[in-house]
């Protein structure tokens, strides 16, 4: 199955010459979405992994089903004033300002092996948050999984040396 057919292409949103990728179509269709987490646990299979976390919010939505198909924990990474217990943040800037992201201290014991997942890799402002988040947890990040990719961003740029295996990829 071609992922990209179900991502529907939203030209000029949310502002003129951005050309949004819509995953809610691939998300309503069942064949689509499981061979998205199907194609992710293939991937992965061979490596040890003892957790997967989701970075808010469609993160959540793919994460989830992964972890249940994997066998595996399910942990967050949240928008400020998210969660309810004890959490550790970090702040990232953004194009135009900063942005935060939260996780619980007892998200996962120090040396959890973790695969990180998320919807979509752009700039890498994002992701690398959520890893900072991670690596100040104890957490060794063994993967990071994306539906899409917008390569032309160069977000893979600012990751490192992480594993990072996106299903579909934008070059322009």
């Amino acid at each position: 199955m071609d992922l990209r057919e179900k991502i529907r292409v939203i030209p000029d949103f949310p502002k003129q010459g951005v050309s949004f990728k819509d995953i809610t179509t691939l998300l309503k269709d069942g064949a689509a979405l499981r061979e998205t987490i199907l194609k992710f646990a293939d991937h992965f299979s061979t490596q040890e992994i003892d957790m997967i976390i989701g970075v808010e919010s469609r993160g959540f939505i793919l994460g989830a089903p992964l972890a249940y198909e994997m066998g595996l924990g399910f942990t967050l990474i949240r928008k400020p004033g998210k969660l309810p217990g004890e959490i550790l943040a970090v702040e990232y800037d953004l194009e135009y300002g900063t942005d935060c992201l939260e996780i619980h201290t007892d998200s996962f014991p120090a040396g959890t092996k973790v695969l990180v997942v998320d919807d979509l890799l752009a700039t890498g402002g994002t992701i690398w948050a959520a890893t900072e988040l991670i690596r100040k947890l104890g957490g060794e990040i063994e993967g990071l999984a994306f539906l899409i990719e917008l390569c032309y961003l160069r977000g893979r740029d600012r990751l490192g040396d992480y594993h990072i295996f996106s299903l579909v990829k934008y070059d322009q």
